[in-house]
């Protein structure tokens, strides 16, 4: 997942620090972040258009979509929401 550094134009495409994980769009805007302790997806993320407009909120567990997520349309109304378990959803997408 972190095997490429820089997009062609020089602009890394990650930062890790602390134990935080953030990628970015070539254009130097943020795409996502979000714990990343032990090398794994944890707790809550947060990614980005690359307009910087927040899209989705999500959590993962071990690597995996584990809890609530949340996509928000272009208006930044909730778009829908869904549960995952394991990385798998296990309630139907509601508005």
């Amino acid at each position: 997942m972190l095997e490429k550094k820089l997009y062609a134009n020089g602009q890394p495409v990650y930062k890790l620090a602390d134990g935080m994980l953030i990628f970015y769009y070539k254009n130097g805007t943020v795409k996502a972040e979000g714990p990343y302790p032990d090398n794994m997806m944890e707790g809550e993320w947060r990614f980005y258009r690359e307009s910087g407009q927040l899209w989705q909120i999500g959590n993962f567990k071990n690597n995996q979509k584990h809890g609530s997520w949340i996509r928000y349309d272009r208006n930044n109304n909730v778009e829908y929401q869904e549960t995952f378990e394991h990385n798998k959803a296990v309630n139907p997408k509601r508005r």
